[in-house]
């Protein structure tokens, strides 16, 4: 298939280009700065797109079978939580391009926020979660913003007609480590472990994106991993 990655750079970004070149996908992979594009490619196309200019996304992504969404709000903690409102815009300018490719499917690595608990009752939304944040993530409490805008962009993509995909890794963060290719799927119900933990590597949730790619199970819906 014909897969573009946007946030390409990023932790799970670059585990998701790395993860379809393996499998025979024709890649390309899209960033905003041009000095972060790798010297040697390999296989890969690597071109400059804006995800919040919508004509330039909607000609960028011409021709793409999935298009993959594994953008971050900044490259650090603090720029972060202060670009928290590029995620619902980014989700906002990708529906608005794909709308001249209805065929084209949309996969986005979202946050664990959104998933539930028990029914009716969101992790971001249970007793402490944000004073929580610094013990139990190692970022402030004021990331809670970035945790709310994940949300908001999910909202924006369910009210949506596009063939959409949402990726809820059950981990509220995702560091590289180990490929296994082997994790639990749930819906959006909170996976979590024996010890109470819910962890899921990069390279594994990368494998989960292109799988999702590879085989849709989830059009229009959300789903998670975690081990």
């Amino acid at each position: 298939m014909r897969i573009g990655v946007f946030g390409a750079t990023g932790v799970i970004g670059s585990r998701v280009v790395a993860e379809a070149v393996t499998r025979g996908h024709d890649v390309t992979a899209f960033t905003r700065d041009a000095t972060r594009i790798p010297a040697g490619a390999g296989q890969v196309t690597w071109r400059v797109a804006d995800v919040m200019d919508v004509p330039a996304v909607t000609g960028a992504i011409a021709g793409l079978d999935v298009i993959v969404n594994a953008l971050n709000a900044g490259r650090d903690i603090p720029e972060t939580i202060a670009n928290a409102h590029v995620l619902p815009a980014a989700a906002r300018s990708l529906l608005e391009a794909l709308e001249s490719y209805p065929a084209a499917r949309l996969i986005v690595v979202g946050g664990a926020g959104s998933l539930e608990v028990r029914p009716g009752l969101q992790v971001v939304d249970t007793e402490g979660f944000a004073k929580g944040l610094p013990a139990n993530l190692g970022v402030p409490e004021e990331y809670v913003k970035v945790v709310l805008a994940h949300r908001e962009a999910l909202a924006l993509y369910r009210l949506s007609n596009r063939r959409w995909t949402y990726l809820s890794p059950s981990s509220g963060r995702v560091d590289p480590g180990e490929r296994t290719g082997r994790f639990r799927v749930g819906d959006d119900r909170l996976l979590v472990r024996a010890d109470g933990t819910s962890p899921i590597s990069a390279e594994d949730v990368a494998v989960a994106v292109v799988d999702e790619a590879e085989l849709p199970r989830h059009v229009q819906r959300r789903f998670t991993v975690g081990y």
